[in-house]
């Protein structure tokens, strides 16, 4: 706010007015400097009018007293950094009338305070070089303003600017020496040429590396700049190594684990075994988050052993990262390392086991699959793998424990496929001769079987019944199995997938020729269950 008492308030608006009229500039800037000792705020007026008068240098000198006054405020509204703005354009596009020492460190000054918004600043100094002649001073400035830019914005700012610079001075020259030239200009030209091409052949290259700035422990972004890299073996090891020794594994975006591997795959592809044996054991030692990143790592190396006829070593591997640690640590457990947690990792055992059938002895082989049961991260896709290998190999009633084992593991309906297996398994063994043992499978199985899961089972054990036992049993599993199956609160009490039950039921009838009083039985559990379904419901 002005500091002039009412009258002067009247006076100093008429006075500038008049000393602005006629063409006294000296006058004039002599009477604003002493009114802005009274009214600071106005100074953007008095910059104003020493750019109409031609005075850059004083206006310049304004524009960073405005910048750096922590206390002024614009009347119109500008923020300091269209302040700053201003003044990096008044200085870049007039470095002569400007003719200031520090002007580049008041740009650069900008370019510390306003980090978020630097391309136009960096443009800014390099134009000032630019209109100085000093070409040479305006590409250091455009390369280091590449270097430095956080944003993609910046990033477009910048190169934009500087490929057109090339592109100009290119074509200025070509201008200037016209279609004769002699060896020397063709040899400038050439350079000229080559240096705009490099330019616009680094864009991606340029482009990786602000995104790594603004990111640096982006693995995606690391396997990009390698690719970038192709056919540079040399670049393309450096890069590796300094991605892995920049990527924090708690802060890492993407999965860490596939960078190690690619560069161990790396040296597998050029025949280096030894170096990328290292890589892996190095990857092996990293702190992972996920307990399956280093499960992944372990995996990778055995399939590179694989690869090249290594099958024992393979084993050894499989051996050594399954190996529990001195301690017992619980998998979940995220304040133990994950190499302390990884012998509990299904993916290792699963390939593991995979080895040992194609591989390993049989006793070796059934010594995993124990193990995976022991640790209690069996599958049952494990333990029909498990059971299916035993009976491979003829061990049948082994193979039956194994069923065992696992649906004592699991729970309904997750141990429906075991189940369907076993007995599968066990009639295909045994046929009729084992009977009795063939029905309390059947009964301990659908003991505790929800509906959904149990028409199969039923038909599987009412056919057992039909070609090993007795009709009169299999008409109970029908009957059974027909109820369990039944539905009161829908229109039709079965479905669909009753029907093959029900109709071998009619068949069997027909066919044993069973009395009125068992139709009659059948019929009757059907109503009594059909209303007892309903009563239930109307209360609820």
């Amino acid at each position: 706010m002005c500091s002039t008492h009412y009258p002067a308030q009247r006076i100093w608006p008429l006075y500038l007015k008049f000393v602005m009229l006629y063409n006294i500039p000296e006058t004039a800037v002599r009477v604003w400097r002493r009114y802005l000792k009274l009214c600071p705020e106005d100074t953007e007026d008095y910059i104003s009018y020493l750019m109409s008068i031609g005075r850059l240098e004083e206006a310049a000198k304004r524009y960073e007293w405005c910048v750096n006054t922590d206390s002024f405020t614009s009347k119109y509204g500008k923020s300091k950094h269209q302040l700053w703005s201003e003044l990096c354009e008044l200085i870049s596009k007039n470095p002569q009338e400007t003719s200031l020492k520090n002007a580049e460190a008041i740009i650069r000054h900008g370019l510390q305070r306003y980090t978020d918004q630097v391309g136009m600043l960096w443009n800014s100094l390099a134009e000032y070089y630019i209109i100085s002649a000093l070409f040479e001073r305006a590409r250091d400035v455009y390369e280091e303003g590449l270097r430095s830019v956080m944003t993609v914005r910046d990033f477009t700012q910048v190169f934009d600017a500087y490929a057109q610079f090339e592109e100009l001075t290119l074509k200025k020259r070509m201008e200037e020496v016209g279609i004769e030239v002699d060896v020397e200009e063709e040899t400038e030209l050439e350079l000229r040429l080559a240096r705009y091409e490099d330019l616009m052949q680094r864009r991606p290259l340029l482009l990786n590396s602000v995104m790594l700035r603004q990111n640096p422990h982006n693995v995606l972004e690391w396997q990009k700049r390698v690719t970038l890299y192709e056919g540079k073996p040399k670049m393309i090891v450096a890069t590796y190594m300094e991605a892995v020794k920049t990527i924090d594994p708690k802060q890492a975006t993407g999965k860490l684990f596939s960078l190690w591997v690619n560069f161990a795959k790396f040296y597998e592809e050029n025949n280096q075994i030894v170096d990328a044996r290292i890589i892996f054991e190095r990857a092996t030692e990293v702190l992972y988050v996920k307990v399956d990143d280093l499960a992944s790592v372990w995996c990778e190396w055995a399939e590179m052993e694989i690869r090249h006829g290594n099958e024992e070593e393979a084993l050894k591997l499989m051996k050594r990262a399954t190996a529990p640690p001195p301690q017992k640590v619980a998998y979940n457990d995220e304040s133990e390392p994950v190499q302390r947690r990884v012998y509990k990792s299904l993916k290792l055992w699963s390939m593991y086991a995979d080895l040992e059938e194609c591989l390993g002895t049989f006793k070796s082989c059934k010594a995993v699959y124990d193990r995976i049961i022991d640790l209690r991260i069996a599958t049952p896709q494990i333990i029909i793998n498990y059971g299916m290998f035993l009976q491979e190999n003829s061990y049948f009633e082994e193979a039956f424990k194994a069923y065992e084992k696992g649906i004592s593991l699991f729970k309904w309906p997750y141990v429906y496929d075991i189940w369907n297996t076993y007995l599968t398994k066990f009639l295909e063994r045994y046929k009729g001769t084992k009977i009795e043992r063939a029905r309390d499978l059947f009964e301990q199985c659908l003991e505790k079987c929800p509906p959904n899961y149990a028409r199969n089972l039923f038909l599987l054990y009412a056919k057992m019944e039909e070609e090993h036992g007795l009709a009169r049993h299999a008409m109970q599993v029908y009957t059974v199995g027909l109820l369990k199956q039944f539905h009161p609160r829908r229109s039709c009490p079965f479905t669909t997938s009753t029907y093959n039950m029900h109709s071998r039921y009619m068949v069997l009838l027909k066919q044993e020729r069973f009395t009125r009083r068992l139709l009659m039985t059948y019929l009757m559990k059907v109503v009594e269950k059909c209303v007892c379904g309903l009563l239930k419901w109307s209360v609820n």
